[in-house]
């Protein structure tokens, strides 16, 4: 409790004289810094937000759409009377100027064209990113059509990404045919099993398939339909919350600071290097500065996991865990144990 009471930035006490006051100028400094360092954050992470909610087209490129629109306006040129006609309905909801209500109508018309350009170049590029039969060519040789796809998904895919760019552009989860499903397991477990245990399997396998799997197919897809991938929440509750063993060396990742090179013998010095570069890798993160996950320098993948990586801790529950922000835990705690001295 003393280092809290050390910490407080402005106390007073009640004397027979009067009232004293005490401002503690260099708690107050750390106040205001810390202050100005959490909204340069929020800053920098609305202006992420900002370009992955538009990429693969550029924030900026609505100056360079508005700035053409404009010019194409001063020369006559009107897509479908929307500019017109805007500028007609402009008086009244707005007293402006008819040069002002002409700018006005150019910015909405332009920003409409703008949102409707990334939508339809996202959509372009989600369809291109469908395209499977890339995984099943020979390594070395390309057909045609693969490399006309390659060409199109790099043209698609802007530059200059964030870690986070791709996530709106990424396609669906397929939802693999019931058929299909059953015909991959029974080929898993073949090799696993005598023949008296592969009928056996086989039989349960085709009850399952003229029975309940083609409801359960029918839920699936339409869960498709809503989520992104209609998997990672079920994975997350019964695989990782739900598991019972721990998470420190089944689950949770590491690192060492060499593996043939070992810059100094110091127990203390190599530990503290790892922590550093660990804490350097979490500032990438948080900066969205890694490169995404990009197969063969052409097809991306999801980064969704890296928001979990760091400040993220499982709480273990009677039936099933709890994803905790390790952060506001450990303040929790220090509240806790503060309160209790």
């Amino acid at each position: 409790m003393a280092e809290a009471h050390s910490a407080v930035a402005f106390s007073f006490t009640v004397t027979p004289d009067g009232v004293q006051a005490q401002v503690n100028h260099e708690a107050i400094k750390a106040v205001f810094y810390s202050g100005v360092h959490s909204w340069k954050k929020r800053i920098a992470q609305f202006k992420n937000r900002c370009h992955n909610h538009v990429y693969p087209a550029h924030p900026a490129s609505w100056v360079f759409t508005v700035v053409i629109l404009l010019a194409l306006a001063m020369a006559g040129f009107d897509p479908y009377s929307m500019i017109s006609t805007l500028q007609h309905w402009m008086p009244v909801f707005f007293e402006f100027e008819e040069q002002v209500n002409f700018v006005i109508s150019v910015l909405v018309v332009a920003t409409i064209a703008w949102v409707l350009s990334i939508n339809i170049i996202k959509y372009i590029l989600k369809m291109l990113l469908e395209y499977m039969s890339w995984m099943y060519e020979p390594r070395g040789k390309m057909s045609l059509r693969t490399k006309i796809w390659m060409g199109l998904v790099k043209v698609f895919s802007g530059r200059n990404p964030l870690l986070y760019s791709f996530q709106g552009s990424l396609p669906k989860m397929p939802v693999p045919p019931v058929a299909a499903t059953i015909e991959r397991y029974l080929k898993s477990v073949r090799p696993l099993n005598d023949d008296d245990n592969y009928n056996r399997l086989q039989k349960l396998a085709e009850e399952f398939r003229d029975g309940i799997a083609n409801k359960l197919q029918r839920y699936l897809i339409l869960k498709s339909w809503w989520a992104t991938n209609y998997v990672s929440d079920w994975w997350e509750e019964y695989v990782y919350l739900r598991g019972r063993s721990p998470i420190m060396v089944n689950s949770n990742f590491y690192g060492v600071d060499a593996v043939l090179v070992h810059p100094t013998s110091i127990q203390a010095a190599r530990a503290a290097n790892g922590v550093y570069s660990m804490l350097q890798f979490r500032r990438s993160i948080d900066r969205e500065e890694l490169m995404p996950l990009i197969l063969n320098n052409t097809v991306p993948l999801c980064c969704a996991q890296y928001e979990q990586l760091f400040n993220t801790t499982r709480i273990p529950g009677v039936e099933t865990g709890l994803m905790c922000d390790a952060l506001a835990l450990i303040f929790m705690l220090k509240l806790l144990l503060d309160y209790a001295e």
